[in-house]
């Protein structure tokens, strides 16, 4: 089967849903364009494109906290990935926290659901 993924809905860019491939817990989502999904597929860790920054960026490239990418899947549109990774390090949230997905929504409320899983400007040196 030949699939082709369809970078044209979001400016030349495709969602990517980051998944823990053991757990099944959402960890992040990044964009990707042409170039960084290539780069991921070629790599085998996952590369995104930063819409602020205006360019690649290799997830763990300050951190060190590489995801290595186990399966990707394609979603029927063919405009949204998902990665199924194994995360090498104790977080992926630039904030400290092993998902971005750290804070839970109870009786109206933004609330953090858990601990810090390492501190980030030991990491990043404060510049987060």
């Amino acid at each position: 089967m030949d699939l082709s993924l369809d970078f044209t809905k979001l400016d030349g860019l495709l969602p990517a849903v980051v998944q823990d491939h053991s757990s099944g817990r959402v960890l992040m989502v990044g964009f990707m364009n042409e170039h960084a999904f290539q780069r991921t597929v070629e790599s085998g860790y996952a590369t995104f494109f930063s819409r602020s920054r205006n360019k690649l960026w290799l997830k763990g490239e300050s951190s060190g906290h590489r995801l290595r990418v186990v399966e990707i899947s394609a979603d029927c549109d063919a405009d949204c990935v998902l990665l199924k990774v194994e995360a090498l390090g104790p977080g992926v949230c630039h904030a400290g926290y092993e998902s971005c997905f750290y804070r839970k929504l109870e009786d109206g409320r933004w609330v953090e659901a858990e601990a810090k899983s390492y501190d980030p400007d030991a990491v990043y040196g404060g510049a987060q």
